[in-house]
């Protein structure tokens, strides 16, 4: 579980938190070689060459699709879809994921790294895959503060869908304006103060409490949040609203009617703004961590459908009709 102050003031910080404390540290199966990757000779983590970054894999043995999974605030690759990844896999679906500049296993943990380099990074994986195999559809998964990021970087995404869990979307007009200076002036008086939220209201992240116990004796999440990172999160946000009225990919929307971070009906407004292919579906006993709760077998199932029903948005000559 994680703590907020007023449901009104804070939310921000409460999202943060629940990214850091909510998720499994239930690892999965050892990094396969990734096309172009190499592991790293001291921790023998795999990192992409060209951005430096933790890699973890869940190979098909015969891919129909791959996803490319982006995880949430505090969180990091291995740790957030873990599970995911192996039922995927299951289904045919390659599953790509990385732990986020500025989290994880990365030298960066702990230094916030800007909006613009995490929606850099993303673009930058999604060519990297998309080059080492043009005729698998790709499809991108964010969670939370991923999901934020996906949106925010899906105009100029090499993809051929995108999924987003739980997003941190509600940017722009859908933000109050008193929740904008708070994180501004926070950020500009004392950015590197970091805020427990102990001894204010509780805000529960998950139904799966063994997982939020798991995380919480995982030396690898990060929390809690910063003023900088508060303010990083709202500017990943106004870029995620303001991408949705632009042209995208094919987008698919997962939401907890349980979620005591995410406004719903914020992020159902900026989800509409999407021009082209969308479907929203709602769990009527889902959480914040959708891939993480006691019912996360349907909602990777269903994510898991949604992909394999993609097809390439632009197939290449060289690939066989499927």
């Amino acid at each position: 579980m994680v703590a907020r102050r007023d449901q009104a003031a804070l939310r921000l910080t409460g999202l943060l938190l629940a990214g850091s404390l909510g998720a499994c540290s239930a690892g999965g199966p050892l990094p396969a070689p990734e096309p172009g990757a190499s592991a790293d000779a001291a921790t023998g983590v795999l990192r992409d060459p060209a951005t430096g970054l933790a890699l973890s894999r869940w190979p098909a043995d015969e891919p129909k699709a791959t996803i490319l999974a982006v995880h949430g605030y505090g969180d990091y690759a291995e740790s957030a879809f873990a599970a995911a990844g192996a039922q995927w896999a299951a289904r045919g679906i390659d599953v790509v994921a990385y732990d986020q500049r500025g989290f994880g296993r990365n030298p960066s943990r702990g230094r916030w790294p800007g909006a613009d380099a995490l929606i850099a990074d993303l673009k930058t994986a999604a060519a990297r895959i998309r080059a080492a195999d043009p005729c698998l559809p790709l499809v991108v998964v964010g969670h939370s503060m991923g999901g934020g990021v996906a949106l925010a970087a899906a105009p100029d995404l090499d993809a051929d869908g995108i999924v987003l869990a739980a997003p941190a979307i509600w940017g722009g007009e859908e933000l109050n304006p008193l929740h904008r200076i708070l994180a501004w002036t926070a950020a500009l008086i004392a950015p590197e103060t970091r805020f427990s939220g102990r001894g204010v209201v509780r805000i529960q992240a998950s139904d799966n409490i063994e997982a939020l116990r798991a995380l919480a004796r995982d030396p690898l999440y990060l929390s809690p949040p910063s003023a900088r990172e508060i303010l990083g999160l709202v500017r990943v946000a106004d870029r995620a609203r303001a991408a949705s009225g632009e042209s995208l990919p094919p987008a698919l929307m997962l939401l907890g009617a349980k979620d005591q971070i995410v406004p719903n009906a914020a992020a159902r407004r900026v989800f509409a703004r999407i021009r082209g292919e969308t479907e929203l579906r709602v769990y009527p006993d889902g959480w914040h961590l959708l891939f993480r709760d006691l019912q996360a077998r349907r909602v990777r199932r269903d994510a898991a459908d949604w992909t394999l029903a993609r097809k390439l948005a632009a197939p290449r000559p060289s690939c066989r009709a499927s």
